[in-house]
């Protein structure tokens, strides 16, 4: 069976090749296996990536002391996505955290409030996205090891506050160190080995008395890079718009199932990526069923109730599936 590695996947292995150190190698080869294609083709090579992540953090293990001065953290992958906040200092990053999801982040108003990755679910919904409050983005003091989870996340979300009047600057030096580490957030960056992510830039505070004004400023300058969203997590501004943003932002769809002559289930619907077929369904389901799958029957907005479909046809948010095997 073909490999079909994807292009996130390739991009992480080139990374691999070209790390210099035992962080860059252990973020890459943690994005490779995130990304490899889960089916019998790669099975032997999902066993090879592991066996190379083990060696690794035995390795940094081993070398005691001077692992403990240069920490490294992962955050594993919960929900229909996992969505990074990333922004300078005081940007009010971990009160949105708070704001969307059960997460309890220490919230306070001096910088450098958040010191570990710190991960919540946000919920949309029907499903669960997985949001990771980041230590800020600042020169000098920002570690190597935060710069692999934003590579290994399904989308970004830049948090920006709009009460600054030194917001332009703010916003350039993250974006400038993004850049040092070959992570664009926009489509204008260059470089075979630059990361692109899907992003939001959020507006934070927008309920401050100068945040009306920041805002057009901000506008102004990156409306044609970046989408843009104004909220205020403290008075609760625009978070219902920012769920549905996000859950946008990841391009998935969500696929319910029902057995034939039974009601579907509409409470835990699988998670596809978009432009998925019926066979990726099908799969998701139980891999057997790629295999053993005679028909399927759908249900949707666009559809007729219990038309019968190929296996290649591609679902829509929505969907409702019925599999016969």
């Amino acid at each position: 069976m073909p490999a079909n590695l994807t292009p996130q996947y390739l991009e992480a292995e080139s990374r691999y090749k070209q790390a210099t150190t035992a962080q860059e190698k252990l973020a890459a080869l943690e994005e490779m296996l995130s990304t490899i294609p889960k089916h019998k083709g790669t099975e032997k090579m999902q066993a090879d990536i592991k066996r190379r992540i083990a060696r690794l953090r035995a390795e940094s293990q081993k070398r005691g002391g001077a692992a403990k001065h240069k920490p490294f953290y992962h955050v594993e992958r919960e929900g229909a996505g996992q969505v990074v906040l990333v922004g300078p200092p005081n940007s009010g990053k971990s009160q949105l955290l708070a704001a969307v999801t059960e997460a309890e982040p220490e919230v306070a108003d001096y910088p450098f409030t958040t010191r570990v990755p710190l991960p919540g679910m946000m919920k949309f919904e029907d499903i669960q996205i997985q949001l990771v409050d980041m230590p800020p983005l600042a020169p000098g003091l920002t570690e190597p090891w935060l710069f692999g989870i934003i590579r290994n996340a399904d989308a970004v979300l830049l948090v920006i506050d709009l009460s600054d009047d030194d917001l332009l600057t703010e916003m350039e030096t993250t974006l400038s160190m993004l850049s040092e580490a070959k992570i664009a957030l926009d489509d204008k960056a260059a470089g075979d080995a630059t990361v692109r992510k899907k992003t939001i830039l959020i507006g934070n505070k927008i309920d401050a008395p100068s945040a009306a004004d920041n805002l057009e400023i901000l506008k102004e300058f990156y409306c044609d890079r970046l989408s843009i969203l104004p909220v205020s997590a403290k008075e609760g501004t625009n978070l219902d718009a920012l769920r549905r943003r996000v859950f946008d932002l990841l391009g998935v769809i969500r696929v319910y199932t029902k057995a034939p002559g039974k009601k579907a289930n509409m409470t835990a619907p699988f998670v596809l990526k978009k432009g998925s077929t019926v066979i990726d369904a099908a799969s998701a389901v139980h891999r057997d069923f790629v295999h053993q799958l005679k028909f399927a029957r759908i249900w949707g907005s666009d559809k007729f109730d219990g038309q019968m479909v190929e296996r290649t046809h591609a679902l829509e948010d929505g969907d409702i599936l019925e599999l016969h095997v």
